[in-house]
């Protein structure tokens, strides 16, 4: 065999400019992704993956009183004749129109495993069986009545619906979501009752304002329920704009136990939230002691929902510990609200409530004159032949004469008894058996109610007030079939006002009792309950290569201050520290401190004292406590470092403390009077101790009468003498016999 030329001539090749290329096909790539898949039509609601499926099913004649069919035939006859893309996707477009916790309203009843609302994934395509339901039959009436314009498909072998009839206000009760390029659309679902009463209300005033129709369209209406707490105003301004979001929480009730406690019953959760990651998310709270007033969660559900939380104790309002949960889980989400829709025109835009409910009621008028047209020519048509049926009746037997004796009995007919064509070749196609005298009273009878009903229609056709009451007719039927007396179209979300602001703190119901606040050389930080001393402190376990470094009594509603040599000050909550079970969680996860940084010194925070802090470069001051608390996890930058600086002391001013002692890495001591380093919130402070290569190692604030503590030992004041001056001097050497530690406490 030759091999073929693919050689292209070099007259044929046309330079391009880049960007200009680049444009054009990516423009064409995102009108493709905008009209073609992830925005819907505001007239049935639809993206062309769900309107394929409708109609594929349909053509299967899947309506809701056949057997179901195998899902994968479904998405085979989608892809080979409508939506040529992975079977995947559309057997996931599928699954969510038949997943009661996932559509409002579902378009598709499927049978077999479709997933659930934990997360977990429906069964293949090969195990699920699907049929239409009630509502996409409403969505899908009238189509072979010429109500809708159709397309051929993708190859040009059938055609495709380029809309739905729609007589289901699909677009806001199931709602939609999905994003294109440049523009994303996010639409909840609403009661279909309530939208049938706002498109009646619209029918009657079509200039009706928002405020009204809000009235009547309370809000979202979710297939999970929930509780609603977006405040009125807000849900106008959101309908009116096309924009906004709705603060949707879980529903919940406390269950009273016996000697006063209770535990909290979640029973609906928020809409598009996976049950099973949120149990995960409550637990990880629990664990992490993040909210020290939760003890426990489980779920107990079966069909249904219920999770069950259990306080630590009875003592906490059950609506400050859900407040908290809702502040910490998707126990309350935002939903957001982007009625971004293509119109008509395939025109992508925002659109405000009362827009896109007359966007579906002008569609409903247009198919009801499509279809009214298209039974009005039918009419005419049977008329027509009825009418031929008649004038053989009246001539019957000439007429037979003519079949009999004639060759060519067709067009003696037409010229004898000014038949159509049409009229002479249904007498010729009729049956002997019609030809019974009671057969003529029924075409007669028939003849006449086609006639009355074609005055109607052609009345209909011709009358904008008789259409529209036409189209309320319809909407009145819907809100019959679907609406809130059904139990498919009860309301389940609740309205309910916006919580008000709990007075109290999670803080004020922590249960107090005393713990021991134990972090090792690393930074692995931990709480063991009671007060324990040096030695049971240094026996618990901690990492290989790792021991004790700081061991502080505390009380359980306590917060710890952190003094890094970064010069921050970080503030802990005792209740949220890890359990001294195991080794506890580096203090670097808890604050922003770097892992260049060391800490300092901890304490527990009591409010009132006040701290000497003081880097190497031997520059320091005093701060009170209560300006050092931090309220993130950042900290709050109290001593200002220069390059190469570090914190590197810290002490409590005693009561009565009037002097300060200062020690350099090369062991030089000096002592100076309290009154000379002045009190700041924040900076770099004074010079303590003045030397060109020493660095500041420690530095102290003790009572001078008392004596110097100085590791185990207490040196008295009358042999200090020789080592007191003044600030910013050099300092001397200790005396021999005194402690060789470069720090006070060691």
């Amino acid at each position: 065999m030759a091999k073929r030329n693919n050689v292209v001539p070099l007259a044929a090749v046309k330079p391009v400019q880049f960007g200009q290329a680049l444009q054009e096909r990516y423009l064409s790539y995102a009108l493709s992704t905008i009209m073609a898949r992830s925005l819907p039509d505001v007239r049935d609601g639809l993206k062309p993956v769900h309107r394929r499926l409708m109609y594929a099913m349909r053509q299967l004649r899947l309506d809701p009183n056949s057997a179901f069919k195998k899902s994968a035939r479904v998405v085979g006859d989608v892809i080979g004749q409508y939506h040529p893309h992975g079977d995947q996707s559309i057997y996931d477009a599928l699954v969510r129109l038949a997943q009661e916790f996932a559509a409002r309203y579902p378009l598709i009843e499927g049978q077999g495993n479709f997933g659930n609302i934990d997360g977990d994934n429906p069964a293949a395509m090969r195990y699920t069986e699907a049929r239409l339901t009630e509502v996409a039959e409403a969505l899908l009436s009238g189509i072979d009545e010429n109500a809708v314009d159709f397309r051929p498909n993708y190859d040009g072998s059938t055609e495709e619906p380029v809309v739905l009839p729609g007589g289901f206000p699909n677009l806001l009760a199931n709602g939609a979501a999905g994003i294109a390029v440049g523009m994303a659309c996010s639409i909840p679902p609403h009661n279909a009752g309530e939208l049938c009463d706002a498109l009646l209300h619209l029918i009657k005033t079509p200039n009706a304002r928002i405020d009204t129709l809000v009235d009547l369209v309370k809000g979202p209406d979710f297939p999970t329920g929930g509780v609603l707490v977006e405040p009125r105003e807000s849900i106008v301004e959101s309908y009116k704009t096309g924009r906004g979001a709705f603060r949707l929480r879980a529903r919940w009730t406390a269950e009273q136990l016996p000697r006063g406690q209770y535990r909290i019953i979640v029973t609906e959760i928020p809409y598009q939230v996976q049950k099973g990651r949120l149990i995960e998310r409550i637990a990880e709270i629990i664990n992490a002691k993040k909210l020290p007033i939760l003890d426990d969660v489980r779920d107990e559900s079966a069909d249904d929902v219920r999770i069950v939380l259990e306080p630590r104790t009875g003592n906490v309002p059950a609506e400050l510990l859900m407040e908290q949960l809702f502040k910490l889980t998707d126990l309350e989400i935002r939903f957001p609200l982007n009625l971004n829709v293509l119109d008509k025109d395939n025109t992508p835009r925002v659109m405000d409530l009362r827009e896109a409910l007359q966007a579906f009621l002008d569609h409903r008028r247009e198919v009801l004159i499509r279809r009214s047209t298209f039974r009005l020519e039918a009419i005419e048509r049977r008329l027509e032949i009825l009418e031929g049926y008649l004038i053989a009746y009246l001539n019957l037997d000439k007429l037979i004469k003519i079949i009999r004796e004639e060759d060519e009995p067709k067009p003696k007919m037409i010229k004898a008894f000014g038949l159509t064509d049409t009229q002479a070749e249904a007498i010729l196609n009729m049956r002997l058996r019609a030809l019974r005298r009671l057969e003529e009273f029924e075409i007669k009878g028939e003849h006449k109610k086609l006639s009355a009903e074609r005055k109607e229609l052609k009345a209909l056709l011709k009358g904008e007030d008789l259409q529209w009451q036409a189209i309320a007719a319809e909407v009145q039927e819907t809100k019959r079939k679907f609406g809130g007396k059904t139990p498919l179209g009860k309301r389940r979300t609740e309205l309910a006002d916006a919580p008000a602001e709990i007075e109290h703190a999670v803080e004020d119901f922590v249960e107090r009792e005393p713990i021991t606040v134990v972090c090792s050389d690393k930074g692995w930080i931990r709480a063991a309950k009671g007060h324990l001393d040096d030695k049971q402190a240094a026996d618990l376990k901690f990492k290989e290569g790792d021991g004790p470094r700081f061991a502080i009594h505390a009380q359980s509603t306590d917060k710890v201050l952190v003094f890094g040599t970064n010069g921050r000050f970080y503030t802990l909550p005792c209740d949220k520290l890890p359990s001294a079970r195991g080794h506890g969680e580096p203090i670097r996860l808890m604050v922003e401190l770097g892992n260049e940084q060391d800490i300092v010194q901890l304490e527990v925070f009591r409010g009132g004292r006040k701290f000497l802090v003081a880097s190497d470069a031997g520059r320091g001051f005093v701060v009170p406590e209560d300006d050092v608390a931090a309220q993130t996890k950042n900290g709050k930058q109290v001593l200002n470092l220069a390059d190469k600086e570090k914190a590197v002391a810290f002490s409590i001013m005693p009561e009565g403390g009037d002097s300060i002692a200062v020690l350099s890495e090369g062991r030089k001591l000096l002592i100076f009077p309290l009154d000379q380093v002045p009190e700041m919130g924040r900076g770099r402070g004074v010079l303590l101790q003045k030397s060109k290569a020493d660095r500041l190692s420690d530095a102290q604030v003790f009572k001078l009468t008392d004596g110097l503590p100085w590791g185990n030992r207490l040196i008295p004041a009358g042999e200090l003498k020789f080592w007191r001056g003044e600030r910013a001097q050099a300092g001397r050497m200790p005396e021999k016999g005194w402690p060789r530690a470069k720090r006070f406490k060691d």
